[in-house]
């Protein structure tokens, strides 16, 4: 059956290898191995949970190849992706970055700081950079999005490092930022001009994660970067100057592949597409999200979910009305950019029943309105923007339910989503269909179903002090698991 198998896959992968230039290994896809040419960290954030104690967030970023890299780190607050931070970071080969996201030391924002000796242009501060609201503030400014212009919106976010390209070896800054006995020797003199002329095309082999870490309340919550693989166009450099705001998810390879879905691969060509984010959209999307919630009042348990939308900002606008397309409504000042979803909660015994947010959106319609949502469960103070109990997000919304314990399921297809909203139409003759163990289709056009997400779940559990051989002991307690997803792609 092994050989059987076997032959299946390489029968298929031949067929999309047939396919010519845009075969599968020059197409942007979600790399399941976890290493990558972009990475996407779902969630950072530097609020305080219900005790009132606060999170920092830890990235690290791994170059496992025998290539130095330039990449582009960039920090967007969660309420509607706007940059609050980016620079230029140089690995040299098998190195690897890390920075903690902490509070500001004043000003009520967050701010990035590291200890690490790989280099950066600008040079970070000893004391960490602060994040700034240039992106979404500004009064009658055209940035202003009307979203809230503090800086308390840094606070939380999610994370993207992008590789511009690997530095040639031998060159003027491969040799300044090459680790000799542990440090850079060049860091103070390297260049944007010279680094540009010394990157080249992009290799990957990147991978790194977050640890959300609340020391006071003795609990530690990880996550694993979602690794785009495949990104860079061929035969090109992506480097851009420190302060540039590109590369971006929209500077992709023009097509994507997806495995797996109902036994086929699938392979899009998005060139003509009328929006350059749709390649990395398209190997993102998913019509539902499954995971667990446990609430069990005698570990006083709490459930959040972490729900990110990192292409939303490429489609929906600052404005009122509806998104031009994929996405629902463009982003409405303190409403946001709301999208209609459905809640189906089950226990743990087979019990199901509908579910609802609370308090109840208009028209009594469940709707995710950020572009980093935290879902949380039976969250005691329920009210628009209070802070959720385990990781204290304000970008939250929350479920009430009866069951102690069970598992939900998150769908972006209630009845008011008409049209072609959630849904992503591929140009005609773009796509194809390879069947593991059978033929491939003709080139057609193809809808992917959903929304593009990446996200996980966290859940608290918390016995406070106990007494362990006379000793009191802090018993609290934090796991993690990735969102299980459905996809839905029709020919």
């Amino acid at each position: 059956m092994n050989t059987f198998k076997r032959k299946s896959l390489y029968a298929a992968l031949a067929g999309v290898s047939a396919l010519g230039a845009t075969g599968a290994a020059q197409a942007v896809n979600v790399n399941p191995d976890g290493l990558g040419q972009v990475l996407i960290y779902p969630y950072y954030t530097t609020r305080a949970d219900s005790a009132g104690n606060t999170y920092a967030s830890l990235l690290s970023v791994v170059n496992s190849t025998s290539s130095a890299k330039a990449v582009k780190v960039r920090f967007l607050e969660g309420k509607n992706s706007r940059e609050v931070l980016d620079f230029n970071l140089f690995l040299s080969r098998e190195d690897v970055w890390t920075a903690a996201i902490l509070p500001s030391l004043s000003g009520g924002g967050a701010r990035v700081g590291t200890a690490d000796k790989s280099c950066t242009l600008p040079a970070l501060p000893a004391a960490g950079q602060d994040f700034v609201n240039f992106a979404y503030s500004g009064g009658s400014s055209p940035n202003d999005d009307g979203g809230g212009g503090s800086l308390d919106r840094t606070r939380e976010g999610y994370v993207e490092i992008i590789e511009m390209g690997a530095i040639r070896d031998n060159s003027t800054t491969h040799a300044q930022i090459t680790h000799v006995n542990g440090v850079p020797p060049g860091c103070a003199s390297v260049s944007d001009t010279q680094a540009g002329r010394d990157t080249t095309v992009l290799t990957g082999g990147l991978f790194g994660g977050m640890t959300l870490i609340n020391v006071a309340s003795g609990t530690d919550y990880t996550e694993d970067a979602v690794a785009i693989d495949n990104f860079g166009p061929g035969g090109v450099s992506l480097y851009f100057t420190a302060g540039d705001i590109k590369p971006q998810l929209t500077d992709s390879d023009p097509n994507s592949t997806v495995f797996g879905v109902n036994g086929a691969i699938v392979q899009t060509n998005w060139s003509l597409s009328a929006n350059s984010a749709d390649a990395v959209s398209a190997v993102l999307m998913h019509d539902n999200i499954l995971n667990e919630f446990v609430l069990d009042s005698g570990t006083k348990s709490g459930t959040d979910w972490v729900v990110t939308m990192p292409t939303k900002r490429f489609y929906a606008f600052v404005g009122t009305g509806n998104a031009p397309r994929l996405f629902q409504r463009n982003f409405n000042t303190t409403v946001g950019s709301c999208d209609d979803v459905t809640l189906d909660l089950f226990d743990r015994e087979e019990f199901a029943k509908a579910g609802g947010f609370s308090p109840a959106p208009p028209g009594s319609v469940n709707r995710i309105c950020w572009e980093a949502n935290v879902i949380t469960f039976n969250n005691p103070n329920p009210a628009v923007g209070a802070p959720t109990p385990t990781l204290g997000s304000v970008n939250s919304t929350n479920v009430p339910t009866s069951f102690q314990n069970g598992w939900m399921r998150l769908g972006f297809f209630p009845s008011s989503v008409t049209g072609n909203v959630h849904k992503l139409i591929a140009p005609a003759a773009s796509t194809t269909f390879t069947t593991i163990g059978g033929g491939t289709t003709a080139p057609s056009t193809a809808t992917y179903f959903g929304l593009p997400v990446v996200g996980f779940a966290v859940q608290s559990f918390s016995n406070g002090l106990l007494s362990v051989g006379g000793v009191n002991v802090l018993s609290n307690y934090g796991g993690n698991f990735v969102h299980k997803t459905t996809r839905r792609i029709t020919p």
